[in-house]
């Protein structure tokens, strides 16, 4: 077997995402760490333009842009490598489409058939139909080794009668370093802002899932031929999702005088954030923060600045955890609700952003904690402290996996 094993991240690369940008760029230090620093990487991407706002092509790290209907380029690429790492959170559900589940269920499965080892690396389970759930049992089943980032997930594996050998350690992006040059990054980016900052990480879930068509509405268009599935009950329901986040805001500003940051986990997400600016009674106290011009070092130092986090992102919360700064989640599906169990902050500090009352929940928590923003310090300590010591693992993993499959680990470096 080659000594120097060409490496393929399977992740979702190009989208303006912060919580990707940093599982790959961790990724890439693991593989470092464990190969050496001149272990030949390849990262495939939706968009190469934007992934090089984090990532650059060297003699040892290649870009190679592929298209949304990505089957034969992946078949390409993966028999191209010899190991093939899935690097993005979201891989065993098919909450943002089908599409999006089959990305990493195919990269399994052409590896399996060309004897390419195949790691599902710190990755998540979620809602999946159960259609879905029969390709992902048939196609786990064919990954050499699945890594989960939350007990729960694995738990959910083994009832969908997955058998794979399976580990559970915590998110890539959980001890996700901030670069010196960007600390303090809200106080300077937004230093009217003297009587603090509440943050909404924000994702408009009634978009979703992405549907394939021919053609669509240009609003609704996120990578032809794949559209958002906008139906007009969709947009009733986006409407009154933010008009719900415009009272808020209006709420944190005129009865606690904050300012507040509306933050863009992902590009897309500025839809909805540029609406409830524009709706909100003071638009000079709502400011957005996009992954689209930040970096994801940059955006954990905006997030780790905050005095309350709101999140609808699951990376929201990770990359925050490092301020030990107050968090509510207000989940949408099942990633939000494992992390918080794992943090202890699951059922208090969590809100069912499907809940009839939702909105009277939200607020009711954040009036609490704005009270007593010590009330989730001990649990946030314990928490991240364990999510970083689980996430560490994952490289020790990835060492073992190698060295048992016949490729030298951890001496290339010299």
């Amino acid at each position: 077997m080659n000594d120097r094993p060409r490496v393929l991240l399977v992740g979702y690369n190009g989208a303006n995402n912060a919580g990707a940008e940093a599982r790959v760029v961790a990724a890439i230090a693991d593989v470092r760490a464990v190969m050496g620093p001149d272990a030949p990487i390849t990262v495939p991407t939706l968009n190469a333009e934007n992934t090089r706002r984090y990532l650059r092509d060297t003699p040892n790290v290649r870009l190679v842009e592929i298209p949304t209907m990505y089957f034969l380029a992946m078949r390409k690429l993966v028999r191209e490598h010899d190991l093939i790492l899935l690097v993005e959170g979201s891989v065993y559900m098919d909450t943002w489409s089908s599409l999006f589940l089959w990305y990493f269920l195919w990269s399994t499965r052409v590896a399996y058939a060309h004897h390419k080892p195949c790691v599902a690396y710190a990755v998540d389970v979620g809602i999946a139909s159960a259609f879905n759930q029969g390709n992902i049992r048939r196609e786990g089943n064919k990954t050499s080794l699945i890594i989960t980032r939350t007990r729960a997930a694995a738990d959910t594996l083994r009832a969908w009668g997955v058998t794979a050998p399976l580990e559970v350690t915590a998110d890539l992006a959980a001890a996700f370093p901030v670069d010196p040059s960007d600390a303090d990054l809200l106080e300077r980016e937004w230093p009217e802002a003297g009587a603090g900052v509440v943050g909404l990480a924000m994702v408009d879930f009634h978009r979703f899932p992405v549907v394939v068509r021919p053609w669509g509405p240009r609003a609704d268009l996120y990578s032809w031929p794949v559209y958002f599935a906008h139906s007009a009950e969709q947009r009733r329901k986006s409407e009154e999702l933010t008009a719900g986040y415009v009272a808020l805001v209006d709420r944190l500003v005129e009865r606690h005088g904050k300012h507040v940051a509306l933050m863009c986990m992902e590009e897309l997400d500025e839809s909805i954030a540029h609406r409830v600016q524009a709706a909100v009674r003071h638009p000079d106290q709502a400011r957005v923060f996009t992954a689209r011009k930040h970096n994801a070092s940059q955006m954990a130092s905006l997030l780790r600045g905050l005095d309350l986090l709101i999140t609808a992102r699951y990376h929201g919360s990770v990359l925050a955890l490092g301020g030990q700064r107050p968090q509510l989640a207000f989940g949408h599906d099942l990633r939000l609700k494992n992390l918080y169990q794992e943090l202890g902050l699951y059922p208090e500090f969590f809100v069912d952003a499907h809940e009839t009352d939702r909105f009277e929940h939200l607020e009711r928590e954040v009036e609490r904690l704005l009270a007593q923003p010590d009330l989730e310090a001990g649990a946030l300590r314990r928490g991240y402290a364990d999510q970083v010591m689980r996430s560490r693992r994952n490289r020790d993993l990835l060492a073992r996996f190698i060295s048992e499959h016949g490729w030298r680990s951890l001496s290339w470096a010299a």
